[in-house]
């Protein structure tokens, strides 16, 4: 039988920053909104960065690696800067230190349901993507070789995203919008761990339910609209298109919606014709 090769993209962080110090483990447990006690060596998990107010600043995994003091903190889309300005902005007496090392790593995604291991990335730092479908990223400080497989492009990973349903942050979810709004509450929050900032609006949404806006996937054909692109149905504004990839025939997207005012079994008009709401 022959060897059925994996998909791979390679892609640099936006945000890569080394964490370290005696108080590094407390005070990202006290800012990040997912839960950091149980992380073990090696481990990444999904969270988020937001302001008082529960919004979303930005998004990051963070990992458990090298020094026993030490943590890796880094995204895909997140700028650096912001995700450092967030940090920084709230360190008082914690005795920590901050890195920023983004420019000088690469990552590698390799999609493989049975998980991947690369030769020769003795120094890479690995742990599972969030990217869809099954995958495995690795950071390393030079450039990765070529793996065996099929190489996937910048539009080939948004539109397995977008398909997927997946909030990009900053720009499906960002400083205007609430986590629950596009469905991270259930891979990002925690609601079982102690004080962070956010953490008292994320409680009091928990427990009212649904809330008033919510991302949707959507599908048009021709050409792409822009983002931002403002979406009316019965001639009222109830959402905007947030991103969106090309694919055969036309082209899909996430957008987000009044839930209150949007009729999700009718087209929906902006610019360049009606698109389709995937429920």
């Amino acid at each position: 039988m022959s060897q059925v090769l994996p998909d791979f993209h390679f892609w640099r962080p936006a945000t890569w920053l080394q964490v370290a110090g005696p108080d590094a483990a407390a005070f990202l447990q006290g800012q990040f909104s997912n839960d950091l006690r149980t992380v073990s060596p090696g481990a990444a998990v999904y969270g988020l960065w937001l302001n008082q107010k529960g919004r979303v600043l930005a998004d990051s995994f963070v990992i458990k690696a090298g020094p026993p003091d030490a943590y890796w903190v880094g995204s895909y889309f997140s700028p650096v800067a912001v995700v450092r300005e967030r940090l920084e902005g709230h360190l008082i007496a914690d005795d920590v230190q901050i890195e920023d090392q983004t420019d000088r790593w690469h990552g590698l995604t390799i999609f493989d349901p049975v998980g991947s291991v690369l030769g020769g990335a003795d120094e890479a730092i690995s742990f599972p993507g969030r990217r869809g479908s099954p995958a495995c990223e690795w950071l390393m400080q030079h450039e990765p070789v070529r793996p065996q497989g099929t190489a996937l492009s910048a539009a080939d990973m948004e539109a397995r995203r977008i398909a997927a349903g997946i909030a990009a942050v900053p720009s499906d979810i960002g400083p205007g919008d609430l986590p629950q709004e596009g469905g991270l509450e259930t891979t990002a929050v925690s609601f079982n761990k102690g004080c962070y900032l956010g953490q008292e609006v994320m409680a009091r949404l928990h427990s009212m339910g649904t809330p008033r806006r919510k991302l949707f996937r959507v599908s048009g054909a021709g050409s792409i609209p822009p983002a931002g692109t403002a979406l009316q149905q019965d001639g009222r504004a109830i959402g905007e298109l947030r991103s969106a990839v090309a694919t055969v025939g036309g082209w899909i997207g996430l957008a987000m919606f009044q839930l209150a005012q949007l009729k999700a079994d009718q087209p929906v008009l902006g610019a360049g014709g009606p698109m389709r709401v995937v429920v």
